[in-house]
């Protein structure tokens, strides 16, 4: 069975209100923070699920090596154009990143912007981080970027309403399912014209705690929590949650 994610045309449709240009213009920034947290040494770095290359546009331009993993083809087109228009290069491969595997080759590894738990099975989210830890060089680091379940708990909103800059709007309803540790939802686009495009989406929800411990399960030797990518304290005022581990 299809999921989701796995649907071109969600990216395709939803694409405007996904990743609207303020995503864009705050990659560099979280980028930088992010060389500062680990003490990264301008090594190889790989973007899991680089979507259209927001980060990786970032550390093209640093002159590090990079990799873009997606396995929507609709994403690497705009992530190879948005490189091409700077000059830049960086390699790419369209794969599910459940099978994505390169022995001992990053330093860095990236998984921004909430795309960690989109499978309906656990256990393909502990496969994930044991091919990223066999992707790592030793002493090299996986920052994982998502929105927590602590945070969910908070700021945690059933209906929610945007008004894009092209005139769309964005209508989305949301439930807590499965005992607190999925979201599933349903976003309607209605455009300028009046048409409308339906997507349903769910994804799992982790605690710091819970994504700390996936991670050492997954053979990672430390993994620590962050309130954000310039090393403040995870705690009740934090937006983001995210968790560094080094192999």
């Amino acid at each position: 069975m299809t999921q989701w994610f796995e649907e071109e045309k969600f990216w395709l449709e939803t694409y405007d209100s996904v990743f609207p240009a303020k995503k864009f213009e705050e990659a560099d920034g979280e980028v930088e923070q992010i060389l500062k947290l680990v003490g990264h040494k301008g090594g190889p770095a790989l973007d899991l699920c680089c979507g259209p290359g927001r980060h990786l546009l970032a550390l093209a331009k640093r002159g590090i090596a990079a990799t873009g993993v997606d396995r929507t083809a609709f994403l690497l087109a705009k992530a190879r154009q948005r490189l091409g228009a700077e000059g830049l290069t960086a390699e790419f491969h369209q794969t599910d990143m459940r099978d994505f595997v390169q022995e001992k080759s990053f330093d860095l590894v990236l998984s921004m912007f909430t795309s960690f738990g989109y499978f309906a099975d656990k256990d393909d989210d502990l496969k994930v981080l044991r091919n990223i830890q066999r992707s790592l060089r030793p002493g090299g680091s996986l920052v994982i970027d998502i929105v927590s379940k602590e945070i969910v708990a908070r700021v945690f909103k059933d209906v929610v309403h945007v008004l894009l800059p092209s005139g769309a709007e964005v209508f989305e309803t949301r439930e807590i399912v499965d005992d607190w540790t999925r979201i599933r939802g349903l976003r309607r686009t209605i455009g300028t014209d009046g048409s409308m495009h339906r997507h349903e989406f769910e994804h799992r929800i982790y605690s710091a705690q819970e994504l700390k411990d996936l991670m050492l399960r997954a053979e990672f030797s430390t993994a620590r929590a962050y309130g954000g990518f310039d090393g403040s304290p995870y705690d009740d005022k934090s937006q983001r949650l995210v968790v560094v581990g080094v192999r």
